[in-house]
């Protein structure tokens, strides 16, 4: 049997060992990406996080699996909401937080959160973490977002969850024009309307290579990162050492459109590429231009995906507005594993009502795509709706 350990940074595990674990090349959960955020200050107890990452060894001590796990005192950070869960547990006299969570930090991203080439070595995680969820004395384990192939790992005693978010896919599209024919005429003529607002606004948008910019240019796209968060309200994570620390290690897999006004950055759209995938994150602006969002975290996303021939383009979580830009319904998933059986029976039946609005939603969703039917991209109808069940 493989032997588990917990360690309280990622830094104390070898990064070439954990990365020939990433067999995607999922960059958010690269050794540097999440160690980056360990050293730069965005991973703090005060905010909710701590690391407790999780790896399975053999008998002769060589690194077999591995999974990001954290210590959560809060929700925060997360994007699979279960707020109301801590309040009913809370309310009953139970203590929810802290509770055991294998995910990337601040970032909605499908992607392998079970980091090993065997199903009986995902089980293995997946074991080891109901073990230390028990040891612990937590209410509960949750893995976010995990790509297919770790949802064979999940028994009965964990709870299903699924969301929708909206990505772009690669039909092999020679250019943007030709992106645009797949569409229907009134979504194609509202995006060449809104392409042409930012040209008339005087803007110049461009992707450069992360690693490009210089040091001025970093501490602006931080200021408004920072102004972004500001505005709405929120507590920005993520440090600028953290933003420089991305471009020296991700080379080419740091994109970062910048638009222009004469010498001035006024925006700036932030985006992580690997595995064929482009990853739309962080946006900022010092000023509102019409349909300038638009501009930097869509149009310059997919025009950079059919240059580099990448297959999806995944812009971020939510926003329904994304569907009549050439994004399509894709179903994200969640697991979890609450102790007390009650508790877990009453979430359980509270899902059933979830499941069945969310299927309603999506085909929604689907009744307004933006495509010509003939002209659909692949995975378009892998949506979690068409099969006998929302959730595989």
């Amino acid at each position: 049997m493989p032997t588990a350990r917990f360690h309280d940074s990622l830094d104390s595990i070898d990064a070439a060992t954990w990365d020939i674990l990433v067999a995607d090349a999922n960059p958010f959960v690269s050794h540097a990406f999440l160690s980056g955020l360990e050293r730069h200050g965005c991973i703090r107890d005060a905010w909710g996080w701590r690391p407790h990452h999780l790896t399975l060894h053999g008998d002769d001590g060589r690194l077999l699996a591995a999974a990001p796990l954290y210590l959560k005192g809060n929700s925060h950070g997360e994007y699979v909401f279960d707020w109301a869960w801590a309040d009913a547990w809370e309310r009953a006299g139970g203590r929810y937080y802290p509770k055991l969570l294998c995910a990337v930090p601040y970032s909605p991203v499908t992607g392998p959160r079970l980091l090993a080439d065997t199903p009986e070595r995902r089980r293995a995680l997946i074991d080891a973490i109901v073990a230390e969820t028990r040891r612990l004395g937590l209410s509960s384990a949750h893995v976010d977002f995990p790509d297919a192939s770790g949802l064979d790992a999940f028994d009965g005693a964990w709870l299903r969850r699924f969301d929708w978010q909206y990505h772009w896919h690669n039909r092999g599209y020679r250019d943007f024009d030709d992106f645009l024919t797949a569409l229907k005429h009134k979504k194609r003529k509202n995006i060449r309307a809104e392409r042409a607002q930012v040209r008339d606004a005087g803007l110049d948008c461009r992707l450069r290579r992360g690693d490009s910019l210089d040091e001025a240019e970093w501490r602006i796209v931080h200021a408004l990162y920072l102004h972004t968060f500001e505005t709405k309200g929120n507590s920005p994570t993520l440090s600028l050492p953290f933003f420089r620390h991305m471009a020296d290690v991700l080379g080419d897999g740091l994109q970062v459109a910048l638009a222009h006004k004469g010498h001035d950055i006024i925006a700036m759209a932030l985006f992580l590429r690997g595995g064929g995938t482009l990853y739309g994150r962080y946006w900022g602006a010092r000023e509102f231009i019409p349909s300038l969002h638009f501009e930097l975290c869509y149009y310059q996303g997919i025009e950079y995906a059919i240059a580099h021939g990448l297959a999806r383009f995944e812009p971020g979580a939510q926003g329904r507005h994304k569907l009549a830009r050439g994004f399509v319904p894709v179903c994200t998933h969640s697991r979890h594993y609450l102790v007390h059986e009650g508790f877990r029976d009453a979430v359980a039946a509270s899902l059933e009502d979830e499941v069945m609005a969310m299927q309603d939603f999506g085909r929604q969703l689907r009744a307004h795509s933006p495509y010509h039917e003939s002209r659909l991209p692949p995975g378009a109808g892998d949506d979690g709706v068409s099969g006998p069940s929302p959730i595989p």
